[in-house]
């Protein structure tokens, strides 16, 4: 990996399908906005082939940086098969990889103020052969997890389970699609704040005043 930048934040979610990459997307507009230079970094992306090329997570979030989708995920890391990265790597018969392996192809430019790195499904989700976002963490060290769940049924639990492997790190939850006017949207928000304690917010926007005062 390159020179650091001053602040890595990690984007991990409950599992498949929450949102992480709109959330980070999302971010990093807000942190541009504000005259920061952001880049973002998909270590390694699998997806379904018949899917809109243009709306991959590598081109998504390269939009929202302005980078390349290549400089993003480095394209022997996208792997055609919706399936775990290592599962499709080892289904379309190419070389298995480790964490480690990932953690050193990631180049950021010089001046990064904030590098985002997005994981792939959700935090025990296998990332490569030896590991998941958990072992991605412990190799990047981030300032901070930005942890994407649903905002419906099944949050509270999923957040525990989620947030409890993720110890060590200061973590940040955010109820995506989150429904002000939803009965167990709202909740679930005030469980996990008032019982459980978590940063708890309901846009990316919201994440602004812990990162960039890191409080």
């Amino acid at each position: 990996m390159s020179t650091r930048p001053e602040r890595v934040v990690l984007v991990t979610g409950t599992g498949t399908e929450v949102g992480k990459t709109w959330v980070a997307c999302r971010l990093a507009v807000a942190l541009r906005d504000r005259d920061l230079h952001v880049a973002a970094r998909k270590p390694v992306m699998s997806y379904d082939p018949d899917d809109d090329p243009l709306s991959s997570d590598a081109v998504l979030l390269a939009r929202a940086t302005d980078e390349t989708p290549e400089a993003v995920c480095a394209p022997h890391r996208w792997y055609p098969v919706a399936m775990a990265p290592p599962m499709a790597a080892e289904a379309l018969d190419r070389p298995s990889f480790t964490v480690e392996e990932l953690v050193s192809e990631i180049v950021w430019p010089a001046g990064t103020a904030v590098g985002l790195v997005e994981g792939a499904g959700g935090v025990l989700s296998p990332l490569a052969d030896d590991g998941d976002a958990v072992t991605l963490a412990e190799y990047l060290d981030p300032d901070r997890i930005v942890l994407v769940a649903d905002a419906g049924l099944g949050t509270i639990n999923a957040v525990r389970l989620a947030a409890g492997v993720l110890d060590g790190w200061p973590v940040t939850v955010v109820l995506n699609r989150y429904d002000a006017l939803d009965d167990i949207h709202r909740r679930n928000r005030a469980w996990l704040v008032d019982r459980d304690e978590y940063d708890v917010v309901i846009s990316a926007e919201q994440i602004l005043p812990m990162l960039l005062g890191w409080s």
